[in-house]
């Protein structure tokens, strides 16, 4: 294979890499918006993962299939491309909600694991400027981020298509005709490592995706860490560091379990998040809702205080959140989601100077309610009024209350004389978006009186200035 690597810093090497740094950009931003948009929102059934399990013999997905659309050699999931119209897709009316959400920061899925490339890509026929919608998606959400001062970013997942389509290989399925194989292929039994062709090709796709649109984050989900592709993520990782470099913009590499040294990208947590404050910084990716990834019909979506306690707590603990909305195959944002995301949008345009540009503490918190460690953990979850995290910017501490207290004034235990975690007097305690608080400081902790304590929204951020 034939390219040229990028002047600059970094070789293709992990020694070299373990050179990176993380951008301030990046550590400020707190809050991202993960978007999985593609052919599966049309079936709109089951998850993202509807084009593997609907060749899965059994499954809910397989019976719904047979059922609405036929068999499987007739209509296969490349008969769901022309009807991937995205009709009412408009870039800036998404850009201008997660503007209002408080994101900072767009990632949309490039190409899903089904193989359907979201961008104008030169190296298939299979992609969404060719085909369904004909319009250059990612192009286009690019531009209109940027325009609204949000940075843009991208996930890619073709290594993961190297067997996805695999089971319809097993049955006289649309997957075994060589016409499609350029979509459907490779079809690959996952215990196989990917070839030589497969990997070049995949390098050669996403050398294309970083030089067309310039991303500032490029986000891979687990399968890279299989072994044959070692020697090429080191190739990308080099030549992305380096044309960062030579755009002069901080750009970031998310991956997942142990598939890279953790010094040479940010490690991502699939639907989970970490116990404690972790020294090198790292990041969550969610969805807005428990079912899915992409579309589907009869979501359950979770509730925005729910989401504003994650974000919170990893924000406390030194990470960022991607949070992810799956829009309709018309290119519309369903309502659920949308009403979620401006609720969070308007807590943090209140108590947003709490979490963007903030750094941990000494420790993420205190209270009783503590969280499940590392990634598929996360489940639903409720806090008291104990509990606080914590989060620091220049001299101010501030302390967020996740709950309603039971009574008119709080104690932070954290806070007391006792104690050397903060050694300073305290001059001035506001309540952000109310005014000044009264408090009293002794052995016991910092006491603050909060008045109208029933009627206020939670969480409920204090800021502690000494």
């Amino acid at each position: 294979m034939k390219y040229k690597m990028p002047e600059g810093p970094f070789e293709p090497t992990w020694e070299s890499l373990k050179n990176y740094k993380i951008p301030d950009w990046y550590k400020d931003a707190k809050f991202g918006i993960f978007i999985h948009f593609g052919v599966y929102a049309v079936p709109a059934f089951g998850n993202e993962w509807y084009p593997r399990n609907m060749y899965i013999k059994g499954t809910r997905e397989y019976e719904h299939h047979l059922k609405t659309y036929g068999d499987h050699k007739k209509f296969g999931y490349k008969d769901f491309i022309p009807l991937f119209k995205a009709e009412k897709f408009d870039p800036y009316e998404w850009a201008d909600l997660f503007k209002k959400a408080g994101a900072k920061y767009v990632v949309p899925v490039a190409e899903h694991h089904d193989g359907f490339a979201m961008y104008d890509c030169s190296y298939t026929r299979w992609c969404a400027s060719k085909m369904g919608p004909q319009r250059d998606i990612i192009g286009e959400l690019a531009k209109a981020v940027r325009e609204n001062y949000l940075t843009f970013g991208v996930s890619y997942h073709r290594a993961e298509h190297w067997w996805f389509l695999h089971e319809g290989m097993k049955f006289d399925s649309d997957v075994r005709d060589r016409n499609y194989f350029d979509l459907y292929g490779p079809a690959q039994p996952e215990s196989i490592q990917p070839t030589e062709e497969f990997l070049e090709d995949w390098l050669l796709r996403l050398f294309e995706i970083v030089d067309k649109y310039q991303p500032q984050l490029v986000y891979f989900d687990w399968w890279i860490e299989q072994p044959a592709f070692e020697p090429y993520l080191k190739k990308f990782f080099a030549y992305y560091y380096n044309r960062g470099y030579q755009w002069g913009r901080g750009v970031v590499i998310n991956y997942k379990n142990y598939a890279v040294p953790r010094e040479c990208a940010v490690w991502d947590i699939e639907r989970g998040k970490l116990g404690d404050i972790d020294p090198i910084y790292w990041q969550t990716d969610t969805s807005i809702s428990r079912l899915s990834w992409g579309y589907i019909e009869n979501d359950v979506y979770k509730p925005a205080k729910e989401l504003i306690w994650e974000l919170i707590d990893i924000v406390s603990k030194n990470g960022n959140l991607l949070l992810n909305v799956g829009p309709k195959s018309d290119g519309t944002i369903p309502d659920p989601a949308r009403e979620i995301l401006l609720e969070i949008g308007n807590w943090l345009l209140k108590n947003g100077s709490a979490i963007y540009g903030t750094r941990p503490w000494k420790i993420y918190g205190e209270g009783p309610t503590k969280v499940a460690h590392g990634p598929f953990s996360e489940k639903e979850i409720s806090y008291t009024g104990e509990d606080f995290r914590f989060t620091t910017k220049g001299d101010d501490l501030y302390a967020i209350l996740m709950e309603k207290p039971t009574k008119g004034e709080v104690l932070i235990k954290s806070l007391s004389t006792n104690l050397t975690l903060y050694n300073k007097e305290v001059k001035k305690v506001e309540i952000l978006g109310i005014g000044e608080a009264g408090f009293e400081r002794d052995e016991k902790g910092l006491k603050i009186q909060v008045p109208d304590y029933d009627k206020l929204d939670y969480p409920l951020v204090f800021k502690i200035m000494g």
